[in-house]
């Protein structure tokens, strides 16, 4: 019996209201993604990728279209619904890392276990920090973490959770290139490890090359790169 896909968008459309004007960011957007599959969005800055990512996660809805995760439709269930379905099932990694400034980056870590009223939720952040590399950084704030130290709690938040799914938008795009090639390796070795579903927007190039399929946003629709 063929498995059905764990990401299923169909005829996804997606506009927005500019001073009386509707401006389409996507059109009738088909896409299918299998369990454990590794996926780079690309295309041109301002192409909707990132849109595409928020929708794909539920964090906002199409204007016309489904989009389904494990089988369940979001446009059915509302956003505690949603909210739930990302709490069981998917990791975020941003660009802006997104860390709370006032925890330190055990706290961070920490912080979407306890909402899923994880019991060891300190021990499993622990871990997960001691993956990335910061068993010695735990107590430190974000402000006293450089970029790359922060993307790498951002990381360890991320799969503390064991997350079936995770979406990660420019995950390198704050960083310099040494670090960001650093954050590349880490997130690759933590995602086979953990054999999750990847599905990443990105403009770097060398990023897109690592997974097993690249998807180019033009006009709207994707298009199979050729690898």
């Amino acid at each position: 019996m063929q498995q059905l896909p764990i990401i299923q968008a169909n005829d996804l459309y997606y506009q927005i209201i500019n001073h009386d004007n509707q401006i389409r960011i996507l059109q009738g957007l088909n896409l299918s993604i299998a369990a454990g599959e590794q996926v780079a969005i690309i295309g041109s800055s301002g192409s909707g990728k990132s849109t595409l990512l928020s929708l794909l996660a539920g964090l906002d809805m199409p204007t016309k279209g489904s989009v389904q995760i494990h089988g369940k439709i979001f446009s059915d269930i509302d956003e505690d619904g949603r909210a739930a379905v990302r709490s069981a099932s998917m990791g975020f990694v941003f660009q802006s890392f997104q860390l709370l400034p006032s925890l330190t980056a055990l706290e961070n870590v920490m912080l979407p276990l306890q909402l899923k009223n994880q019991p060891n939720a300190r021990e499993l952040a622990l871990e997960a920090l001691s993956k990335v590399g910061l068993g010695e950084r735990v107590m430190h704030y974000p402000k006293q973490l450089s970029g790359g130290e922060q993307q790498r709690v951002a990381i360890a938040r991320a799969f503390a959770t064991q997350p079936t799914i995770l979406f990660a938008d420019e995950p390198t795009g704050n960083l310099d290139h040494t670090t960001g090639q650093m954050i590349i390796e880490l997130l690759f070795r933590m995602n086979a490890d953990a054999g999750t579903t990847l599905v990443l927007v990105t403009h770097d190039i060398q990023l897109a090359n690592r997974c097993q399929r690249q998807l180019k946003l033009v006009d709207g629709v994707l298009q199979e790169v050729a690898l």
